[in-house]
């Protein structure tokens, strides 16, 4: 019952025209920056390692897919929670506000799983999301640019990783980066349970992300405590997978703080959605 009502769920969410418009805006973000880095990549590459060229010297295709698909997943990475919101954030509300939540209540199906069925379609939409964006960014790109070493820069100096060395990186990469999206969908997901309308938790989810980050950007003391603990902290520590060596213990340390708080919000929206006042 709840693989066939999670189907129904995905379904509805293929109906809405907003589904579309995160696939169609996300394929736009990722082909201008292929265009933009196909017309003047040269020179915003020599801007970045204008310091280096003094003491070392870059050789063979420097400006790749393998550079391109990075730029492409830190800079998307920050607008995709709002498409991520812009489909789940209605999950549950939008049944509310449009008075099928009393038809869907009364379907064979318990309370709980109605809401698990929404939070596994929800992952699957954000899945289909990262996938897609996932092919632009590396298959695309590759096709465009070619192949070749990537040149990292980062805050430890400049990193180069052999091209033999970048699929696997790209790989989990884009698995963590898919742990922090579904952490964005639960976010929304469990706001939905607790509105009557679906700008509300859509709008709530990105004041969360936006009110976080900046806490976490903040170099003041009082928030040191607290900044370990928030998940938008983790959301770009897909990063660690192109340093070198790899740091595996703060990649773990972010990914079970992500799980955390999806549990958490799962739990909250299955308490508030089983005590939810829907016969009146």
């Amino acid at each position: 019952m709840l693989r066939k009502n999670t189907y129904n769920e995905f379904v509805k969410i293929l109906s809405k025209p907003r589904s579309y418009l995160g696939i169609g805006a996300l394929t736009l973000l990722i082909l201008i920056i292929v265009l933009a880095m196909k017309a003047d990549g040269k020179s915003i590459l020599s801007f970045v390692t204008a310091s280096f060229e003094q003491t070392l010297s870059f050789s063979g295709n420097v400006l790749n897919g393998n550079l391109v698909a990075f730029i492409v997943l830190q800079m998307l990475i920050v607008h995709v929670p709002l498409l991520v919101a812009l489909v789940t954030g209605d999950l549950i509300s939008g049944e509310a506000a449009m008075g099928t939540i009393r038809m869907l209540a009364s379907k064979p199906i318990s309370r709980t799983q109605i809401v698990l069925s929404k939070f596994l379609a929800g992952a699957t939409y954000t899945l289909i999301l990262i996938l897609w964006m996932g092919f632009l960014a590396v298959i695309f790109s590759g096709w465009v640019f070619g192949k070749g070493d990537l040149i990292v820069l980062n805050s430890d100096g400049l990193v180069i990783l052999k091209e033999a060395d970048v699929a696997w990186r790209f790989g989990a990469g884009f698995l963590v980066a898919f742990l922090a999206l579904l952490t964005v969908s639960s976010l929304s997901i469990c706001l939905s349970a607790f509105a009557e309308n679906s700008i509300g938790p859509i709008v709530a989810t990105m004041a969360i992300i936006i009110l976080f980050t900046i806490i976490g950007s903040l170099d003041v003391t009082v928030f040191d405590s607290i900044k370990p603990y928030l998940f938008t902290t983790h959301m770009a520590s897909w990063r660690s997978f192109f340093e070198n060596p790899v740091r595996m213990d703060s990649i773990w340390q972010s990914v079970i703080v992500l799980i955390i708080h999806n549990v958490i919000f799962v739990g909250v929206a299955l308490w508030k959605f089983n005590r939810k006042d829907i016969t009146s």
